[in-house]
């Protein structure tokens, strides 16, 4: 096996494990570059997840191949209101935001099973018919060796997950709703006092960082898992997290930790057909993320400034 056979493995299983943390990771950017802490990215994830397998698995016979692609738009929207609970608590009720976020993970956790048991009558469910398959980009997957390493055996959700990070920088740097969103987070008093309304951009944020957890879960579930049950998303909302603060809190740098750790997730699926690591124990690479993001986080990251309001709640008149 020569380098470019490595590379044909490698690169195609890091995007295809990376799509979910990249679209959760920019969803924990609105929330926190607003100013509200969002522990709870595990469990809009969990909760994302649980809504795609649900809805696929009762209207596959109905909607076919279609199902999961819809799932993660409903996803979206179950995510987004399911996240006004963490918007209420943490800022209208002025509730301590980490508390927040770790009990809307266990919420999620046990409504989601509960869920599971009445619907389908058993701990988890069945694997779905339809998933998000990996596919050959036409045209491009033909191009020599970039084709095969970049565009073959990749789903369309991670293609649609990196062109997402460009689109969000662009909202957030260089749109009026950017502006006010950064300012919001960095120093909300003066953003009151030039006309914009803080707890509104708050709201907004905190539901699109639902949203995009959302997707991050239901694409997942679509794609990776293919059902659903209490242990299906295990830790991705915190490497989400991780990922966001390993990218400064930046959308191109959160997307490239993303791939990062999609790679580092990577290893645990294919570590077997590479000839480096395949005398390396399984449990070992299965825990290479969570290792590789302790290391990245302390060691090489370097000074990470989160928006100067994050976590704190917004007393109108109080400095």
């Amino acid at each position: 096996m020569n380098f470019i056979d490595i590379l044909a493995i490698i690169i195609p299983t890091a995007l295809y494990s990376a799509a979910p943390l990249v679209f959760t990771a920019l969803g924990g950017l609105f929330s926190e570059r607003s100013g509200v802490v969002n522990i709870a990215l595990e469990g809009f994830m969990l909760f994302g997840a649980f809504t795609s397998i649900a809805f696929t698995l009762l209207f596959q016979d109905t909607l076919g191949a279609a199902a999961p692609w819809i799932s993660i738009i409903v996803a979206a929207v179950v995510c987004a209101v399911f996240s006004l609970l963490h918007a209420v608590a943490s800022i209208s009720l002025k509730a301590n935001q980490v508390v927040s976020g770790v009990a809307l993970n266990f919420l999620a956790a046990g409504l989601s099973v509960f869920l599971i048991k009445k619907i389908f009558g058993k701990g988890q469910t069945d694997f779905i018919d339809f998933r998000i398959n990996k596919m050959d980009v036409p045209f491009l997957s033909d191009i020599p060796i970039i084709g095969r390493i970049f565009f073959s055996s990749v789903p369309l959700t991670s293609y649609i997950a990196i062109g997402l990070a460009f689109a969000v920088w662009y909202v957030v740097y260089k749109t009026p709703f950017g502006l006010r969103l950064r300012a919001v987070g960095e120093h909300p008093m003066a953003a009151d006092t030039m006309g914009v309304r803080v707890n509104k951009m708050r709201y907004i944020s905190v539901m699109i960082s639902g949203a995009f957890a959302g997707v991050g879960g239901a694409v997942y579930a679509a794609s990776i898992s293919g059902n659903f049950s209490g242990g299906t998303i295990s830790g991705q909302g915190f490497l989400a997290l991780a990922a966001l603060i390993f990218g400064k809190w930046h959308p191109i740098g959160a997307m490239g930790a993303a791939l990062f750790f999609g790679f580092a997730q990577s290893l645990g699926i294919i570590g077997a057909q590479l000839p480096v690591i395949q005398d390396i124990p399984a449990i070992l690479l299965t825990i290479a993320p969570y290792v590789l993001t302790i290391l990245a986080l302390t060691g090489f990251v370097g000074r990470a400034d989160a928006p100067k309001a994050l976590g704190i709640p917004y007393e109108k008149g109080k400095r």
